[in-house]
């Protein structure tokens, strides 16, 4: 089985910052496009960044300029460096990634979340 396991969130300021991480493990022959998504009480998940095999990145307009979505391949890892946080960055943030098996087979997988808390 292909776990995705996120780290990092927490508890800060208005205006500081935090890294999240998210590393995948299990029978994987390589991993495409892989994003991290929010869910903020009451709202619909939403699209943060995402960052594909070469690296392309594309974010939401709320954060253009202060997230940056970062991946290591070598270890299956994709981070989110959050800085000049708002209180409406405030949600659960989720890990999301195509994973190629070694079977040849896709599958889209989700990571557990973790606790985002920006305090005014």
């Amino acid at each position: 089985q292909v776990q995705l396991v996120e780290s990092g969130g927490g508890l800060v300021q208005a205006g500081g910052s935090l890294r999240l991480s998210c590393a995948a493990s299990g029978r994987i022959f390589e991993i495409n496009l892989m994003a991290w998504y929010r869910q903020a009480p009451g709202k619909q998940r939403e699209l943060v960044a995402r960052i594909s095999g070469f690296r392309s990145t594309n974010y939401a307009d709320s954060v253009k300029g202060r997230f940056t979505i970062s991946r290591d391949n070598a270890k299956n890892t994709v981070y989110l460096q959050m800085n000049g946080l708002k209180p409406e960055d405030t949600a659960v943030y989720y890990c999301n990634a195509d994973i190629q098996y070694y079977s040849g087979t896709y599958a889209n997988h989700w990571g557990q979340g973790t606790q985002v808390t920006v305090s005014s």
